[in-house]
């Protein structure tokens, strides 16, 4: 499969090689990136790939190794030129771009940060509310204010159409159909509607899932994006949070179609998805056309056993589990790197990261171990 890369222009300079923890420099190359990943062509080296890095996390990085020098705080594209070349110092081939525009007005709850490492916090956080949510009745949906694919902004894939260097791509993450629809009507809530409303979800559904197909759209026809990478949480840790036929009628069909239009681009179709999903991993992999699956917990499914049972089928990204790199000494995040890449980068199909995302809670020192030791180990 030939896939369509970013292209831009050259002139960005060599990773720098501030001190021995990346004395193994590695150059970006997003093409290897995706034959690993997608072909399963065995890598020349380990490929590192996350669904984002907190800002924290990214400010910590540049401060420590003075990757913001020289950038213009007037220059309104000064931290997409941070990120490319902390990106780039870091030794991963693809990066994450926010394209605002298109957000669903949710119940949201607020509290403090709760992160004690100093450098990494941040002013509070997030989540949302599980009980209820603004969408309960037609009522409801019929005034809703759905976003309009119209207000998308898309001047930093502009920029990246212009600027990002040949060897590197971008992604943003779509087709949260699922996240939407239990978020709108409230997850409890869900639940009980899926039996005594399902006109009423079934709408909703569509109605997000439809807006989502328009995004995948737009992303496809960017040059810049290399990647079409869903992130849609369905599980928890024992099953998903709807029952599997619930989820193959309300939310898999326009993951289906999402893959579908990325896949008529030549781009490959990734999924982000949190939780237990073995009850519908063969519908992931053989109907909705997924290329390659991330987030992987412990508690759930070790990324090594995950590799045993799908690592031919299905390209595995990440799973350094999430509570083990907050809570490991550095030389024990580095054992466990190689104990995962002897058995995960064997004939392609993997790539290293975190369990989920490089939250702004994990110690630095910890997430550059990993990186080192997957440079190493290259």
């Amino acid at each position: 499969m030939k896939f369509q890369i970013c292209g831009g222009p050259a002139g960005y300079a060599p990773v720098p090689r501030f001190m021995k923890l990346f004395e193994h420099s590695v150059a970006p190359d997003c093409e290897a990136l995706l034959r690993c990943l997608v072909e399963h062509k065995q890598p020349a080296r380990v490929h590192h790939l996350e669904l984002f890095l907190d800002e924290e996390i990214k400010a910590a990085v540049a401060r420590r190794f003075e990757l913001d020098t020289g950038h213009d705080s007037g220059d309104p594209h000064s931290m997409l030129k941070r990120d490319v070349a902390l990106h780039r110092f870091l030794g991963y081939d693809a990066i994450r771009i926010n394209v605002p525009g298109l957000d669903f007005p949710l119940s949201w709850h607020r509290t403090d940060d709760a992160t004690n490492l100093a450098g990494q916090i941040r002013g509070n956080r997030d989540w949302v509310e599980e009980h209820t949510g603004p969408l309960q009745t037609w009522e409801d949906f019929e005034r809703f204010p759905w976003p309009d694919i119209r207000n998308l902004d898309l001047s930093r894939i502009e920029w990246f159409d212009k600027n990002l260097p040949d060897d590197m791509t971008v992604y943003e993450l779509t087709a949260h159909v699922f996240e939407v629809l239990s978020w709108g009507i409230g997850y409890e809530n869900l639940c009980y509607k899926v039996y005594d409303d399902w006109d009423f979800v079934q709408a909703v559904a569509d109605r997000v899932g439809s807006i989502y197909v328009e995004l995948t759209r737009i992303l496809c026809q960017s040059r810049c994006i290399g990647i079409i990478w869903a992130s849609d949480d369905m599980g928890f840790k024992t099953q998903p949070l709807l029952a599997p036929e619930h989820l193959r009628r309300l939310v898999l069909p326009w993951h289906k179609q999402c893959a579908t239009l990325a896949h008529e681009y030549n781009k490959p179709y990734f999924l982000h998805a949190c939780g237990n999903l073995e009850l519908i991993m063969d519908d992931l992999i053989d109907d909705v056309g997924i290329q390659a699956r991330h987030s992987f917990e412990d508690a759930i499914m070790p990324v090594v056993e995950a590799k045993k049972l799908y690592g031919k089928r299905v390209g595995l990204i990440g799973g350094m589990d999430m509570d083990f790199l907050c809570r490991a000494a550095p030389e024990d995040v580095r054992r466990r790197v190689r104990d995962t890449l002897d058995i995960c980068q064997p004939e392609g199909g993997y790539c290293l990261g975190s369990g989920n995302t490089i939250a702004n809670y994990i110690p630095l020192d910890n997430y550059l171990a990993m990186l080192d030791e997957g440079r190493k180990y290259s």
